[in-house]
């Protein structure tokens, strides 16, 4: 065959490749866009924790409203059933602390039945509708239920019944039961680092009803001077932005399924459900893509291509285990917004704000601080990672450059 007609044939190949590809993408685009999905959410306002109510001597009553919104204009979902399931964290043996739950139907069109029984109700298009969750928990044995519990994680299980099907949906509240005390500035255990100075920052166990700022105001505000970098680990701030969710609430596509077995074991991509979540957030088309010219690259010797293709959210990503208890249960992304972040906390608190994702291997990535800040002593700084991987509960860490490198 004449090298130009080779040519000719070469080319219509790659653009009928290229062109069933593109229809590919197209395809899988829609069908993940178009799937049938509850528009139901779930938003908890604030939990309220009671020491020995007067009905309840000696124990602790934990309680809390929800709403449940249907931003849809049209759809009417049914919520024909919710459960509690509670799930105590402590230190010590909690086998003899007992635990009652009650839901309490708050409809504003509906009055709640005396018996407790939570009747099907229809949210309808653009509404809402509440209820009141209640948590008693007593010990028979006389334990010190303050000292004993720290932390209640409370799951709801609330069936979506409508267009697309019955669904079971899964959100978990964590309530903080015990808080740690400040840090007095004078007598605060700072550690010497090199050309800096670094404190890490003990708080309660963090989850979506703690606000950022808040957090960052009453464990760090007493602390701050001019020319100091407050950190907070990624994982920490994704939980108060509420941005985890159980692996049951994932419906892993065949795609997800297919590619996840390409990732390195050690992946929080390797797994179905977690891949599944990397989609869910950018679509299945720019995940493909990226993984087809990802291993192209690989072949000629770039590696990497696949991460700055798929997105930031596809480094950030902790599947089960990925973090501390309860979420060890759950599947984590990574922050909302992390820049816009930093510069808001940075203005309200004043001094320097950075998001960091640091670990024992002595790897420090900063995924966005405020202006100004000196990556170079963050990276000093954090290094020997001082907030630790463990349980330590310290997801800030403030720096401190010496005073020789101030100014």
């Amino acid at each position: 065959m004449p090298l130009p007609l080779l040519l000719v044939v070469l080319l219509k190949a790659l653009l009928v490749a290229a062109l069933l590809l593109g229809i590919t993408l197209l395809w899988l685009e829609l069908r993940h866009r178009l799937r049938p999905a509850s528009p139901l959410r779930l938003r908890p306002e604030p939990f309220r924790v009671e020491h020995s109510p007067a009905e309840l001597p000696g124990g602790l009553r934990v309680s809390g409203i929800v709403t449940i919104q249907n931003p849809h204009p049209r759809m009417e979902v049914f919520v024909p059933q919710i459960e509690l399931r509670p799930t105590l964290l402590g230190r010590g043996d909690l086998a003899a602390v007992q635990v009652r739950t009650a839901v309490e139907a708050l409809h504003p069109d509906e009055e709640a039945r005396p018996d407790g029984y939570w009747a099907a109700y229809i949210v309808k298009g653009h509404k809402s509708t509440r209820a009141r969750l209640s948590v008693d928990i007593t010990s028979p044995a006389g334990a010190d239920l303050e000292a004993l519990l720290d932390t209640l994680w409370l799951e709801v299980l609330w069936v979506n019944y409508g267009p697309f099907g019955r669904l079971w949906r899964r959100d978990g509240i964590l309530v903080p039961l015990r808080r740690p005390q400040t840090l007095d500035p004078g007598t605060a255990p700072w550690r010497e680092g090199d050309h800096c100075r670094v404190l890490p920052v003990r708080t309660h166990l963090l989850g979506s009803l703690d606000d950022p700022e808040s957090v960052l105001r009453h464990y760090a505000g007493a602390l701050l001077q001019p020319g100091d970098v407050l950190t907070i680990g990624e994982t920490p701030l994704a939980v108060m932005q509420g941005r985890y969710h159980h692996p049951e609430t994932v419906t892993p596509s065949g795609l997800a399924r297919l590619l996840c077995r390409v990732f390195h074991p050690t992946s929080s991509l390797a797994t179905a459900c977690g891949l599944q979540s990397l989609i869910d957030v950018v679509g299945p088309a720019r995940v493909l893509g990226a993984w087809l010219v990802g291993t192209a690259m690989k072949l000629v010797g770039s590696k990497g291509w696949f991460y700055r293709l798929a997105g930031e959210q596809a480094r950030l990503i902790d599947d089960v285990t990925g973090t501390t208890p309860p979420y060890d249960q759950t599947i984590v992304l990574g922050p909302h917004e992390p820049g816009a972040f930093c510069a808001r906390m940075a203005a309200a608190l004043g001094v320097g704000v950075a998001v960091v994702d640091v670990n024992d291997l002595g790897r420090v990535k900063v995924l966005a601080a405020s202006q100004g800040c000196d990556e170079a002593l963050l990276q000093r700084a954090l290094r020997p990672n001082p907030a630790g991987n463990a349980n330590e509960r310290t997801p800030l860490v403030l720096v401190r450059p010496a005073a020789s490198s101030r100014g």
